[in-house]
C-alpha cells in the first residue's frame, strides 16, 4: 500500500549544531506527533515531529503562513520539500 503525502512546506534553513530545521508552512497544518517526509536533491528521510517552535516558544501546532523550527534527526538542506504523511 502506497503512503499518501501532502506537500506542506519547505526548509528555509537548517541549524546543524542543534538539529533544527526552519520550515515555512505553505499549506495545511503540522502538529506534534505528525509524521513527515523531507525530500530534496540529496535528502530523503521520514520522521515523527517531536517539537515545534514558533517565535522561540514551544507550540503544539503550526498552520499555513507560520515560519517554525522543528527538531529533526535527519540532516536537511535549504529548499528541501516537507511532506506530511497522511
Amino acid at each position: 500500500m502506497e503512503k499518501k503525502e501532502e506537500e506542506i512546506g519547505v526548509i528555509k534553513h537548517y541549524y546543524n549544531h542543534i538539529n533544527v530545521a526552519g520550515v515555512v508552512i505553505a499549506k495545511g497544518a503540522l502538529k506534534v506527533g505528525d509524521k513527515i517526509h523531507v525530500k530534496g536533491h540529496t535528502t530523503d528521510f521520514e520522521e515523527t515531529i517531536s517539537a515545534i517552535e514558533l517565535d522561540h516558544k514551544s507550540v503544539t501546532e503550526a498552520k499555513a503562513g507560520d515560519d517554525v523550527g522543528i527538531k529533526v534527526v535527519g540532516k536537511c538542506r535549504e529548499h528541501d520539500k516537507v511532506y506530511k504523511i497522511l
